[in-house]
């Protein structure tokens, strides 16, 4: 969010999480990525991929081009969510993380 780690998406057994990092609900500056996540440290969960970030993927074309250039299942929400969204429009971008950062 605005260039901060805000919090982590994944998808498990159970569906797909999102939740904020300690560290960000403990600043001061934090500030909610949408309405529909307000400011809490509980996880969110979901059956399907949350609607707040299925609207980041691109549509038409781009989301062709995207599918095509990655090999990416149209069907895979969460993979095209990592592969389009490092560089949105807008205050929030999706970078995938490594088990070594927070």
């Amino acid at each position: 969010m605005k260039g901060k780690l805000a919090g982590y998406i994944w998808q498990n057994e159970y569906g797909y999480h999102f939740q904020y990092s300690k560290k960000y609900v403990e600043s001061n500056d934090a500030e909610a990525i949408s309405k529909t996540f307000p400011i809490q440290i509980e996880p969110f969960l979901s059956n399907t991929i949350f609607s707040f970030f299925d609207g980041l993927i691109p549509e038409g074309w781009l989301l062709e081009l995207a599918e095509k250039n990655w090999k990416l299942n149209p069907g895979d929400r969460l993979a095209l969510l990592f592969a389009t969204c490092s560089d949105c429009i807008g205050a929030v971008s999706i970078h995938p993380i490594s088990t070594s950062d927070e």
